[in-house]
């Protein structure tokens, strides 16, 4: 059976599509067999990103690491069941086709709350939730007293979340092994960075996540998309920009980022 990691969190612009884009990548250079899927139908942006990349590819004659992307499949409703809904239908259908295939599926979700993002969810082996160093995107996780920065309890995404976890126990599953990173944080120690990430600590003992590290806030991401590139493709496409201090820094992130997912089988080289 592959490993299912989904990246979501019910916020847009956390980084979401990048992280998924360089996990996915990251775990194919490394010589494992990985699907992937967007579960965001209208944006579609890490689709996007794999198709950027397999232009590029095409246009520059090279070969890089590449997931293999499906659309969900579509379906005629007259083949459903009574009461089946048909998005459960299409998921099934695209996990089911990359199961035997793949080491690893990778699935990102859109940025708000829909079928196909809830029950993606229940199939999580490793929940990834990037989410930017702020109270903004920290109240997906929970609510905070604004005087006090004490947690009143869990919020919208915490409690999606806890219901999947809910239905895995139901049906005799491993627990989900939720990681929220701490996306574009800041170079200097903030007072509020601080408070966030006292904040991060005390909820994910009450709630059951791990905290790492995710990405700072670097322009190279920016450039990336457009030809479908990750960090670790810089050298092998000749960017002469490659060895710079904040491309170095940025590598590292990633590679602690991936030491830190644990991933079944995954040894990081690179």
């Amino acid at each position: 059976m592959a490993h299912i990691i989904i990246v979501g969190n019910e916020k847009g612009g956390a980084g979401k599509s990048t992280m998924s884009m360089h996990v996915a990548t990251a775990l194919s250079r490394l010589g494992h067999r990985v699907g992937a899927l967007d579960l965001d139908l209208r944006q579609k942006t890490f689709a996007r990103y794999l198709e950027n990349r397999l232009s590029y590819c095409l246009r520059e004659g090279i070969e890089l690491p590449t997931p293999d992307y499906r659309d969900l499949p579509q379906v005629d409703a007259s083949e459903l069941a009574e009461g089946e809904n048909i998005y459960d239908r299409r998921l099934s259908m695209a996990v089911t086709g990359l199961e035997e295939s793949c080491d690893f599926i990778l699935i990102d979700c859109p940025g708000s709350h829909t079928r196909l993002s809830q029950v993606a969810h229940t199939l999580a082996d490793t929940l990834i939730t990037p989410m930017n160093d702020s109270f903004i995107d920290f109240d997906l996780l929970a609510r905070v007293d604004p005087d006090t920065n004490k947690i009143l309890g869990p919020s919208v995404y915490s409690e999606m979340v806890w219901n999947a976890r809910q239905l895995r126990a139901q049906a005799g599953l491993k627990p989900i092994d939720w990681v929220v990173l701490r996306n574009r944080l800041g170079a200097q120690a903030m007072h509020n960075k601080k408070k966030i990430g006292d904040a991060m600590t005390e909820l994910s003992k009450r709630i059951g996540f791990r905290v790492a590290p995710g990405f700072s806030e670097r322009v190279i991401f920016r450039e990336l998309f457009p030809r479908g590139l990750t960090l670790l493709d810089l050298k092998d496409v000749g960017v002469k920009s490659a060895l710079n201090i904040s491309n170095v820094a940025a590598r590292q992130e990633l590679r602690d980022l991936m030491k830190e997912l644990r991933l079944p089988g995954v040894e990081v080289e690179f």
